[in-house]
């Protein structure tokens, strides 16, 4: 289930997103689209900010996790999106082990695909 990583964004103009573009929000990141700005090459972006994660030690660790997360699920990815996901407090507690946080990606990827197959038609 394991795909090719995807490349990142960084470039800080490129992690704005439309608002009426498929979002998903759970109780550990949200997920945001745009248009891939590469089609053929989509990408994603992590923002994990100083505000919800004091110490560079925790912004380390939720970047780890949810790459991890996001390679496991990349084959839920819509080819013609670029991802954008933000860390949510909750990502660090005891309670969330790689298994939810996978299980965690797939749902919210699927509710992000189900929305743009409804923004498409």
């Amino acid at each position: 289930m394991m795909g090719i990583m995807r490349n990142t964004i960084k470039s800080h103009k490129d992690f704005q997103t439309p608002r009426d573009f498929p979002f998903a929000v759970t109780d550990l990141f949200s997920v945001h689209t745009k248009l891939a700005k590469f089609p053929d090459d989509p990408r994603y972006g992590l923002i994990v900010t100083k505000k919800n994660f004091r110490f560079a030690v925790q912004r380390n660790r939720v970047k780890r996790l949810l790459r991890d997360w996001i390679a496991f699920a990349n084959d839920y990815m819509c080819p013609d999106l670029d991802y954008v996901f933000f860390a949510r407090p909750g990502i660090l507690s005891d309670e969330v082990t790689r298994e939810i946080g996978r299980n965690t990606m797939v749902r919210a990827l699927k509710t992000v695909k189900h929305r743009n197959d409804v923004r498409k038609k």
